[in-house]
């Protein structure tokens, strides 16, 4: 496929039929159920899938197959099945993965920006879901049809758009046991839910970190006391919350203390953090709006990458117990609750590390203390395969002919639960994960946005991927 007029073909399908749609599908407020217990009730979910699925009917590809799946008591998801171009019925199943559910909209957004008002501006759609990861499957879609266009090929294509993964993708597993027999033999993987640390060239995310999250309550009264009456007779809960979060965290450096979320990072993944690093230095912390005078844990670029995706970390995202400020009044509060997540390096055992967190924060709790956790959830990590000659080369090229300029590799401190679970299932597929989430892309914060020019660069890249997965 010559390059100028694939990627002709790419921004026009991007222009005239791609952000109109996508625009739509940010308004629909289809907040992942985790945020929305009546997810099914309010029925923007079923919305969003429904949007996109009869965008990609009016597409009008040849022999394609839509399906909107769902079992019962799960979240809905999107199957798009395109039969192979004539004579490339061996390449297998090229699976192509992104999701339809939503981060809550969060206050805080900029002066005529908010979740589900769609606004283009200075290159960017901004609109919750706009990045995170609406512009998966209409990527996916403007790729086939753009290689069709310009004398390329493909083999089958299936694309897999769930509705539960900003929930921790709960219900991934069982679609994908469901649909295996249909699925057949998957070949690759294309994952569109990942990003980028620059706009300037293209990004193949190579490792994932995995995760564990508890909700920990610490009780000591049945309600609360006067704290003039009980203070120093009733130990305080959050004393208590405070004495063993050191037991899981050193509060002085950061360093979790739990030995089963600390793994050896692989040799060539430490070469390519370095190669990364040098090739675009301060990406790590680009677009991180640190308070004023605030340091990163590091100066160190190559430890900050480390850090962030082969070292484990703990965030307190969540707090019940305690009062606002302006209620506050002298009372000795009977309970702290906190919202524990870890982030753990991508080879870590996922469920020995919970069971270990588990064990920490419930023996021998000082003074009896009550301690309850709820919510536990575990997910692993993923490090990538290998990749097999005539991928590379593919990307190689993509990365001249599309970015003008070779690709590189990062590894990602978020988790993507399908690319461990599809690896496990697919051990002798290929994986590509990348995607547009980018420098001021803002996931899961106010101003989420989609660079526009990057996304239609992606897709175009994908588009010779895929050419070449049929022909090699």
């Amino acid at each position: 496929m010559e390059p100028t007029a694939l990627f002709n073909t790419v921004n026009g399908l991007w222009d005239d039929a791609v952000l109109p749609s996508l625009s739509e599908f940010v308004a629909i407020p289809a907040v992942s159920p985790a945020f929305d217990p009546d997810w099914a009730a309010n029925g923007h979910l079923a919305a969003g899938v429904a949007h996109v699925e009869a965008w990609i009917a009016d597409r009008g590809l040849p022999g394609v197959e839509l399906e909107i799946v769902q079992l019962p008591e799960r979240t809905p998801l999107l199957l798009v099945d395109v039969p192979a171009m004539p004579g490339h019925e061996d390449a297998g199943t090229a699976l192509l993965y992104g999701h339809l559910d939503k981060q809550p909209p969060v206050g805080g957004w900029a002066d005529g920006l908010d979740a589900w008002t769609p606004v283009i501006r200075d290159g960017r759609l901004y609109g919750r879901g706009a990045a995170d990861d609406g512009y998966a499957g209409y990527a996916a879609i403007a790729a086939i049809e753009a290689l069709r266009a310009n004398g390329g090929a493909h083999g089958r294509c299936v694309i897999m758009l769930e509705a539960c993964e900003e929930s921790g993708s709960p219900d991934l597993e069982a679609y994908v046991r469901h649909l295996t027999d249909r699925l057949g033999r998957v070949t690759l993987v294309v994952c569109l839910d990942s990003g980028a640390a620059d706009y300037e060239r293209m990004w193949l995310t190579t490792s994932l970190r995995g995760m564990v999250q508890a909700t920990v309550t610490v009780k000591v009264l049945e309600f609360g006391q006067h704290s003039g009456m009980a203070s120093g007779i009733v130990p305080s809960s959050f004393r208590v919350m405070r004495q063993l979060l050191d037991r899981i965290e050193d509060s002085a450096t950061g360093r979790v203390k739990i030995a089963e979320m600390h793994v050896d990072v692989p040799a060539g993944r430490q070469s390519e953090i370095r190669e990364s690093v040098a090739t675009a230095p301060g990406f790590a912390s680009a677009g991180i709006p640190f308070a004023a005078g605030v340091a990163p844990v590091t100066g160190d670029e190559v430890e900050q990458v480390l850090n962030n995706t082969w070292g484990p970390t703990l965030s307190v995202i969540g707090a019940d117990g305690l009062p606002m400020p302006a209620d506050a009044g002298n009372v000795l509060r009977p309970f702290t609750t906190l919202v524990l997540s870890f982030r753990l390096p991508p080879t870590a055992d996922s469920a020995a590390a919970m069971d270990a967190v588990t064990k920490a924060l419930t023996t021998d709790v000082p003074y009896g203390a009550h301690v309850e956790l709820t919510r536990l959830e575990h997910a692993d990590g993923w490090n990538a395969p290998e990749l097999a000659p005539w991928l590379r080369e593919s990307l190689d090229a993509a990365g001249q002919e599309i970015f003008g300029g070779p690709w590189r590799t990062l590894g990602v401190g978020g988790s993507i639960p399908f690319m461990g679970l599809l690896n496990g299932i697919y051990p002798d597929a290929q994986f590509v994960a990348t995607g547009a989430l980018g420098p001021g892309s803002n996931a899961h914060v106010p101003d989420e946005s989609l660079h526009i020019d990057y996304a239609k660069k992606i897709t175009a890249a994908i588009a010779k991927v895929l050419d070449a997965h049929a022909r090699h």
